[in-house]
């Protein structure tokens, strides 16, 4: 694996560097997982793409990023890994008691520094966490075992620096245990505190994602008026074109600039109407010529609105779960798209990334796209290229 950067990026960090104000993940760690071992994605710039060929494992390096995102926020093993064994390393082979798993991992930088977690995930003969590690400044926060097979429980150890230098308890086996210690540690000293405030800049930073796959067979015909929050397929886009028009014209004025400079046919706005059945129709307007709804246009141009609409949107209006207990203006998002360049001519995806680059330098927002070949982004400042081997 290399990274290419048109804005170097520097693998060390200096001690008195600022930290981030906004929870971010710096980098995601692939030990056993798929076609990866031992694999370290470096996920610091404003927009990072991860290039390589068929089988690269682009598509499931951006799925244990997700999934991590899916355990920060509760979810149990059984619904964010519904096929275990596709997560196995390839000729992985199982124990003297038939198991085999996988381990996954990342490193979250803020105001508390980086913390790193670690995840051991057994897939067979049974799905469950079998250790899980949280640390930060030297500092182990958190660690499980399986200690017994037969319960459906992991033993865990988090740091305490009181009266006891560790507090034990038994965790579920199926969740995340960083994500249960809000409800578990006291807080009353010092060494619970540190654990508090990693754990949190830990899942601040994890799940604030919105991973991305506009579907352009679905976007077409008109859709139901409805929450108004933008899928991970932009199967709804419609209904969220009409929101942003209504409820904020700066977004829809960016929006409209996008696609002037996308299009090969400049639009000059994006109209979407409410009808008496109660569903939403969308057009786009261009000079000199009559509407044109998104029934008639071609992939590129939908995958291309699309994308710009979520970049240049938010939690408020993408369908995400951040944690609420925080700010929204502490939190930055982190955009996932598969097949980012998909269907996409080289003007469009030139103009995506540059507008994925300036939203990303804003602060609020980064975005992690995968291709196939990054070689169309070599021009392109601030576009930090991850290139994964076969």
């Amino acid at each position: 694996m290399g990274v290419s950067s048109v804005s170097s990026l520097s693998a060390s960090r200096e001690p008195d560097v600022v930290r981030p104000v906004r929870p971010r993940v710096t980098e995601v760690r692939l030990s056993a997982f798929a076609v990866h071992r031992r694999v370290v994605l470096p996920l610091d710039g404003a927009f990072t793409l991860l290039a390589g060929p068929s089988g690269s494992g682009k598509s499931s390096a951006l799925c244990a990023y997700t999934a991590l995102a899916r355990l920060a926020a509760g979810a149990e093993l059984e619904e964010v890994f519904p096929d275990p064994l596709s997560c196995v390393p390839d000729q992985a082979r199982p124990d003297a008691q038939r198991r085999r798993g996988f381990r996954i991992g990342c490193t979250a930088d803020g105001p508390v520094g980086p913390v790193r977690l670690d995840l051991a995930v057994q897939a067979e003969p049974e799905l469950r966490v079998v250790g899980e590690r949280l640390t930060a400044g030297g500092t182990v926060l958190l660690e499980t075992a399986l200690v017994d097979p037969t319960r459906r429980a992991v033993q865990a150890a988090w740091h305490t620096a009181g009266s006891a230098p560790v507090t034990r308890a038994p965790l579920p086996d199926d969740r995340l245990g960083t994500a249960l210690l809000p409800l578990r540690v006291a807080g009353k000293t010092d060494g619970q505190r540190q654990v508090l405030a990693a754990a949190e800049q830990l899942l601040v930073a994890l799940r604030s994602v919105f991973a991305c796959d506009p579907r352009p067979s679905r976007m077409r015909a008109p859709v139901p008026n409805s929450s108004g929050r933008l899928l991970t397929g932009c199967d709804n886009l419609a209904d969220v074109l009409w929101r942003t028009r209504a409820e904020c014209g700066r977004r829809h004025a960016l929006l409209v600039a996008a696609l002037r400079d996308g299009c090969a046919v400049p639009a000059t706005d994006v109209v979407a109407e409410l009808h008496s059945d109660g569903t939403v129709r969308a057009w786009l307007e261009r000079d000199g010529g009559a509407p044109t709804a998104l029934a008639r246009l071609g992939d590129g141009e939908l995958r291309y609105l699309a994308l710009a609409l979520v970049l240049l949107t938010g939690p408020g209006i993408l369908e995400v779960d951040p944690v609420g207990e925080v700010p929204s203006a502490l939190q930055e998002l982190t955009v996932l798209a598969d097949g980012f360049d998909r269907c996409l001519d080289p003007r469009q995806r030139a103009e995506i990334a540059r507008l994925a680059v300036r939203m990303g330098e804003r602060g609020h927002m980064r975005c992690v796209g995968a291709v196939a070949d990054a070689s169309w982004a070599a021009g392109i400042d601030g576009v930090t290229v991850v290139h994964l081997d076969p």
